[in-house]
This record gives C-alpha cells, structure tokens and sequence, in this order.
C-alpha cells in the first residue's frame, strides 16, 4: 500500500534528524521583497538552528529517501537496517518547500538523501529540486544540499550554482573506522571531492578581469559532519582531524553526531551510547581552536587518555591546570590573554578593551557585562580586586564541579 504525502513527510524529516548542520549563515543576503521572487536567506523563522551571530533560523529538514544501497554500520538507514522506508519525489520536495514557506514554517531547504540506484542518480534528482526551486520558482531562500562525494565533479559543479551550502562528510574520523565500518565509502574519494569543492569556491571568489563581479557558487562554503564514538577515537583524536579539515579544505564547519547504537546491527560497535554532552565539549572545544586561539594539544592535553572533561568546559578545564598563568589583569592583559580567561567571550573581551581606555574596570563593570562574577572571580586581577589565595586552593576544582543530584526511583 503506497503511502500518503503525510506518512512519508514523518518518515524522511525524522530520519534526517542524524544529519547535523541547519545553520544558513555565511551566504549571501537575498530578500524577495526588494527583487521579487519567493523566499529569503534573512530574518527568522521545522528544523530550528541558531546561526553563530544568536539568530534562529527555521528550514525544512528532511530525506529526498532513506532507501540506501550502501550498508554503513553506524546509519540507520543502512540497507540491512529493517527501518520502514519511503522516497519523494523531485516534484514532491519542490511543493512541500514552497508550501512550508508560504505558510512561513520556514525559511528555507535542507535536502539529504540515502543513495539509490547510483551516486550519480541521486545526486541528480537533488540537483534537479535545487535547480526547480531557483530557476521555475525563483525561491530565494536557503538551500543546503548534503552532496555525494562519489557523484560526478559536473553534478556537484552544478549544485554549487543553485545551493547556499553544500556539504560532504568525513562520516568517520579516522580512516581505519571507515574501512571498518563504512568499508564500500573510501576516505580518499571524500577528502578528493572535498579538495575540489574548495577550489571551485575559491574560483568562484575571485573576481573576473571584466566586470570584476564574483561568480556565484555555494556561497555559504562547505561543511561536514563526523559520527563520535562508533569507532571508539579519543577526542584528541577527532579534533585533531577536525583541524586538518579546516586547514585543508577552508571548511566553515564541523558538525559532531553522537553515535547511538543500533539494536539490529550486526557489527562490532560499542554497546556504550557516548553521552550527548561529550559531543557538547567537542563543539566547545572546536570554538576554542577556532575562536580563541588554542591549539589542539592545549585543549587535549588536561587529561591522559585524549578525552575532554565531561564535567567542566574545555577553557576552564584548561586554566584549572595552568594556574601558573593567572590571575589576568583585565586593566592590562591584551586581548589574547583575555580570551584564555574562563567566563569571558570574544564580545566580552572587546568590551574590556573599549571600556578601560576611559576607566579602570571593577569587578561591578564586568557584572553589568553580563560576565558570571563566580566563574571569573578566580582567574581575574580588577581595581579593588584580588583573588588572593583562591588560584592556590586545594578545592578550587570543586568549586566548579556540577553539584550531585539525587536520582529519582520512579
């Protein structure tokens, strides 16, 4: 019995919930309103994401199918998988989009797909919506497409003209627990289709001798995603991939998914679900390279076996063992010893820096910034403050530390 639009919408928008990556920042401003057309990449909008600069934006988040021919142990819809399955079509996307966005549930499109019948097929059929929606539609909303790194340069050449983003994932982050796990995907295919999708957006960038306009191609850049604990990796070891990545293919970001294990699988894969908040550091962690001038090793190195502190953020985890360093005088520190304090962010530390060329700054100053007073207190040198003997107390950790809770028995 075929399916109804409905059942098949629940289906495939809850089977790409394991996709990470909503966010539609980095692209180029559009607004129908101003040159016509349907849709636009701005404002704030049934995938809800938050964009680096705070803003929620909304985007239809679903599967063109779950169908897949390749049988990935750590996916749900791997082929062995006995999940119930459903397809759209071409057709069915491009309506559910336009009608989702007229009744202003969202802002824009997030398309993933299981492979069916070939990469090259797929890949086809979700150029084939993109390419709907902007020419026939003239929807100007946001549109990320999850590429297939085994399709064709030409198809992925032509999505880069229609998409805002497009990613490919790393799926793994090491190459041993890809050939384990995922052995019909090669790494050097992916890391292959990454390289020359940089170079086409770098192309892309420059500006022609005539008209010295920029072409347009997947304005928002690249992404990917990397599955956490299927492969049993440390988190020194997933970070350290994650910044190659960024070295090596200008990505703008890294999604990290928590493995959860499949009941029905039959291979070797840890019987442990990695807590969500592991993947959580992993984010911290990531901001901090990226960010606030750490190094991997920095950030890895507060404890013996590569992995983060569940318990306390990275930044504090890592002035915790590097007393030494503190107290910073926010009076006189520069900026980048100012972004290695616990508590104070990229803005906060440029208010710092406005602030005390008038004034010298209390403890008061940095309340009405919104910083936690308790979180810094130790680590901050301020006119009328000290921390005196804070750094050197023995329970200073402690001070930290999430408080016990007491488990319910119902």
């Amino acid at each position: 019995m075929k399916k109804s639009l409905k059942e098949r919408l629940a289906i495939l928008s809850d089977a790409a919930k394991y996709d990470a990556s909503c966010a539609s920042s980095g692209t180029e401003k559009r607004n129908s309103s101003m040159s016509g057309g349907l849709g636009s990449t701005e404002g704030s909008g049934i995938c809800h994401a938050y964009a680096p600069d705070g803003r929620c934006i909304s985007l239809l988040k679903i599967l063109l199918t779950n169908f897949c021919i390749y049988d990935c142990a750590y996916c749900i819809n791997r082929s062995s998988s006995n999940v119930e399955r459903a397809r759209f079509t071409p057709e069915e996307v491009v309506w559910l989009t336009l009608e989702f966005y007229r009744r202003n549930y969202i802002e824009g499109l997030f398309l993933s797909s299981g492979i069916i019948r070939s990469s090259d097929h797929t890949m086809e059929e979700m150029v084939r919506i993109a390419r709907e929606l902007r020419t026939t539609h003239n929807f100007r909303g946001y549109i990320h497409l999850k590429s297939i790194p085994e399709a064709s340069a030409k198809l992925v050449e032509e999505a880069g003209l229609y998409a805002d983003r497009l990613s490919l994932n790393i799926e793994l982050p090491t190459d041993k627990g890809i050939a384990h796990l995922a052995p019909e995907k090669k790494p050097s295919g992916i890391r292959r289709a990454m390289g020359e999708l940089r170079l086409k957006i770098e192309e892309a960038g420059e500006p022609t001798l005539r008209s010295k306009s920029r072409k347009r191609f997947a304005p928002a850049g690249q992404s990917t995603q990397m599955i956490v604990g299927a492969d049993g990796a440390n988190d020194a070891t997933i970070l350290g991939t994650s910044a190659r990545l960024y070295g090596s293919y200008g990505l703008k970001r890294v999604y990290y998914s928590a493995f959860s294990p499949i009941p029905d699988s039959s291979k070797n894969l840890p019987l442990i679900k990695p807590p969500l908040m592991r993947e959580h550091r992993l984010y911290q962690a990531d901001w901090l390279y990226r960010f606030y001038g750490f190094g991997i090793e920095e950030i890895t190195a507060t404890r013996q076996d590569g992995m983060l502190d569940l318990d306390l953020d990275p930044k504090l985890a890592w002035a915790l063992g590097h007393r030494a360093d503190f107290p910073v005088d926010v009076n006189k520190a520069d900026r980048e010893r100012l972004l290695r304090v616990p508590g104070l962010g990229t803005k906060t530390v440029k208010a710092i820096l406005s602030g005390r060329r008038f004034r010298r700054l209390r403890l008061e100053d940095l309340a009405r910034l919104g910083v936690s007073i308790k979180k810094v207190q130790s680590f901050i040198a301020a006119e009328g403050w000290t921390p005196r003997r804070l750094l050197d107390r023995s329970d200073l950790r402690a001070m930290f530390e999430p408080q016990p809770q007491q488990l319910t028995l119902l």
